[in-house]
C-alpha cells in the first residue's frame, strides 16, 4: 500500500493543503464575503485577489465541556436560609455581554477572522455555478474536452484499479501452463506405477521405488507453482480521450448614446466586463463579437468597446441590424451557439422601440440560444422596456434584468447566466 502525504507550501511556510481543506469548510461563508466585496470595485481591480472576514463564531471548532451535573452536596458559609439535607435548584449560568454593547473591563471579545483570498481563488468562487444557458451541440469541434474511457489492461497500475477477475484469469493460465510438462510426467509415472502393482511386482522393487520418488518429485513441484504471482496482476486501463463539444459565440451590445452618461456607461462596462471575463474563463474556444452603437451601430475590437468615448443620438435598431447581418454572414450555418447581451439605460425613438421588438420576435430570437437585455437606469422603465417585455411572451430563452446602481451588477449577472436545472 503506498501513502502519498502533500507537504506543499504556499507562501510564509503555510501548508496548501489545509487552505484547500479550510475553503472547503468555509465555503458558504466565503462566497457570502466575495459577493459584498465585488460591489464595490473598480473596473480595473475587478479580477484581483480579495481580503475576506468571517465572524470568528463560524470558524470555532466543536468541543466537549465537563458540566457539573448530578445530585451533589455543598458548604455555603454564612447560610441561615437552608437546613442540612434540604434542596434547591441548580443555579442558572450567567450570560456573557452580547457583540454591539458595551463591556466592562474584564469581558473579552475577539475580532473577526480575516484571510486573503489569491486572484485564482478569488475568480474560481466568484463565477462558481455560472454558465451560458441552453447550450447545445450544434457541431463535434472547436472546444476540447477529454472524458475517461476504458482502454484494455496495463501491467501496472494503482491498487484500486486491479481487476480482479482478469488477474485470476491471467494466473489460471499460467499455472497450467508452467505446470503442463510436469503434470503429463506425472499422470503417467502414476498410471506406470499402477500397471506395475496390477502385475503383482512388489512394494520394494526398485521400478516401483524410483516411480514413487518421481511421483513425489513431480507433486512437490506442481505445489511449487505460486497461486498467482505480481507478473498475473492486470489493471484497469483508462485514457483519456477527446470529447466533441460546442463552439458558441456571445454578441455585447452597448449603447453609447448622449443619453448614456458616464456613470451609467461605467455600470454597463462593468458588466460587460464581468460578462467577458466569465467567458475567457469558462469556455476555452468561443468568439466575442463587441457592437456599440447610438444613432448607428459598428463592430469594434475589445479596446474601442470599453475606452471609445465616441457618442451621439439613440437609435438601438441599429446594432439589432448589425447583429442580423454578422449572424447571417458568419455564424448562421446552424453550427454554432449564439448568444446576446445588450445593455441600455431603454431611451429610444418610440418607433424604433417597436421595430426593435419585432426584429426580435421574428428574426433574431429564433437565430439564438440566449437573449439578456440589462437596462440601467434609476428611474421608471423606459419605452425599449415596455416593447422588450413582450418579447418574453414570445420566446422563453429571452430574459430582462434592471440595474439601479453598481451594487446589482453582480446579483443580475448571477441571474442571467446560473446554471440552470438539467
Amino acid at each position: 500500500m503506498t501513502y502519498l502525504i502533500d507537504r506543499r507550501l504556499q507562501g510564509k511556510n503555510k501548508s496548501a493543503i489545509n487552505r484547500e481543506r479550510f475553503l472547503r469548510r468555509y465555503k458558504s461563508q466565503i462566497k457570502d464575503a466575495v459577493g459584498r466585496a465585488i460591489k464595490g470595485r473598480s473596473i480595473t481591480d475587478i479580477e484581483n485577489g480579495e481580503k475576506v472576514s468571517i465572524p470568528v463564531k463560524d470558524v470555532n471548532e466543536p468541543n466537549f465541556g465537563h458540566a457539573h451535573g448530578g445530585v451533589w452536596e455543598t458548604i455555603n458559609p454564612g447560610n441561615k436560609e437552608y437546613q442540612k439535607g434540604d434542596q434547591f435548584n441548580r443555579p442558572r449560568g450567567g450570560g456573557g455581554a452580547g457583540r454591539g454593547k458595551a463591556g466592562n473591563s474584564d469581558q473579552q471579545s475577539e475580532d473577526d477572522f480575516i484571510f486573503e483570498l489569491s486572484r485564482e481563488e478569488f475568480m474560481n468562487y466568484f463565477f462558481e455555478d455560472l454558465e451560458l444557458p441552453n447550450m447545445v451541440k450544434t457541431q463535434l469541434t472547436a472546444t476540447t474536452e477529454f472524458k475517461n474511457q476504458r482502454a484494455g489492461y496495463n501491467m501496472s497500475g494503482t491498487p484500486s484499479n486491479i481487476h480482479v477477475l482478469r488477474s485470476l484469469r491471467g494466473a489460471l493460465g499460467r499455472r497450467i501452463a508452467v505446470g503442463g510438462n510436469s503434470r503429463k510426467k506425472l499422470i503417467h509415472a502414476e498410471r506406470e506405477l499402477v500397471e506395475l502393482l496390477e502385475e503383482g511386482v512388489p512394494l520394494d522393487d526398485p521400478r516401483v521405488v524410483e516411480l514413487k520418488h518421481l511421483i513425489h518429485h513431480l507433486h512437490t513441484k506442481l505445489l511449487a507453482i505460486p497461486f498467482i504471482d505480481p507478473f498475473d496482476l492486470r489493471y484497469s486501463n483508462r485514457i483519456k480521450v477527446p470529447k466533441p463539444m460546442t463552439q458558441a459565440v456571445m454578441f455585447c451590445i452597448m449603447d453609447v448614446s448622449g443619453s448614456m452618461d458616464e456613470s451609467r456607461k461605467d455600470t454597463a462596462k462593468r458588466f460587460f466586463i464581468l460578462l467577458y471575463l466569465f467567458l475567457k474563463r469558462a469556455y476555452d474556444k468561443i468568439e466575442v463579437v463587441f457592437i456599440r452603437h447610438h444613432t448607428a451601430a459598428a463592430e469594434v475590437d475589445e479596446e474601442e468597446f470599453f475606452h471609445s468615448r465616441e457618442s451621439g443620438g439613440t437609435v438601438v435598431s441599429s446594432a439589432l441590424h448589425m447583429l442580423t447581418k454578422i449572424i447571417g454572414e458568419r455564424f448562421g450555418s446552424g453550427e454554432w451557439n449564439s448568444y446576446v447581451a445588450q445593455a441600455s439605460d431603454g431611451d429610444n425613438w418610440d418607433n424604433d422601440s417597436l421595430l426593435c421588438k419585432q426584429m426580435l420576435i421574428n428574426t433574431i430570437m429564433p437565430a439564438v440560444q440566449y437573449y439578456c437585455y440589462v437596462e440601467i437606469t434609476d428611474g421608471p422603465p423606459q419605452n425599449l422596456w415596455e416593447q422588450y417585455a413582450e418579447v418574453g411572451d414570445h420566446h422563453q430563452n429571452f430574459a430582462m434584468q434592471k440595474i439601479v446602481t453598481p451594487a446589482d451588477i453582480y446579483p443580475v449577472f448571477r441571474e442571467l447566466f446560473k446554471k440552470q436545472p438539467k
